[in-house]
């Protein structure tokens, strides 16, 4: 299955946002650079890559994640607005030198192979989704319980994963979990942190 993937992949670097395989990403682009690398990719297999960049100037973590360009609309004030369906996470082995304005890296999809061949974990997610509205209400955070209980899983701890108030690095490290349990895990972590973060806060002013 990863002899169809290529080994060579634009990349958008965007901080901040994370994606998973069968997860949806709205984009709206408008920089020229990336209004080049969407137009290209249409033309050629509708893959491209999401990474996010490091503080320093053009370093990006090793860890991002291949989207499919699922769908496709230009708006009269020259931006585009796509949505990219996640395929795969991928691992950067390093970047290759080309004439474009985006940037193209070499990569390698083998520590990834649950994503395209998912096997069925037993875990338990209630721990977390205690945690999770605790955490969420805290910070104002409003969501849907009766549609998100709709989702799987593995959309839960995914979506979950991608709009939590946390830090790139946090979220980086819930990209880089292979399995699900380590992703639960990891996630129960880093919430629990900022549980006792606020505790401790709301003690310190009383």
């Amino acid at each position: 299955m990863f002899e169809k993937l290529p080994d060579q992949i634009p990349i958008f670097p965007l901080s901040g946002v994370i994606y998973f395989p069968k997860m949806n990403l709205p984009l709206n682009i408008f920089e020229q650079r990336y209004l080049d690398l969407v137009n290209d990719v249409i033309q050629k297999d509708k893959l491209m890559g999401m990474i996010q960049p490091k503080k320093s100037n053009k370093e990006v973590y090793k860890i991002g994640c291949l989207g499919k360009i699922s769908d496709f609309q230009k708006s009269e004030d020259g931006r585009i607005l796509i949505n990219l369906t996640g395929l795969t996470r991928f691992e950067v082995l390093e970047e290759k030198e080309n004439s474009k304005l985006y940037r193209e890296f070499k990569v390698n999809y083998k520590k990834f192979i649950l994503d395209l061949k998912p096997k069925k974990e037993e875990i338990d997610i209630d721990p977390l989704m205690n945690k999770v509205k605790t955490f969420f209400k805290k910070n104002g955070i409003l969501l849907n319980w009766q549609e998100f209980d709709k989702l799987d899983k593995s959309q839960k701890i995914n979506t979950l994963s991608m709009i939590a108030p946390i830090t790139n690095e946090e979220k980086q490290k819930l990209l880089e979990s292979v399995s699900l349990k380590e992703k639960n895990e990891v996630l129960i972590n880093i919430i629990d942190f900022y549980l006792h973060k606020i505790d401790f806060d709301i003690q310190t002013v009383q």
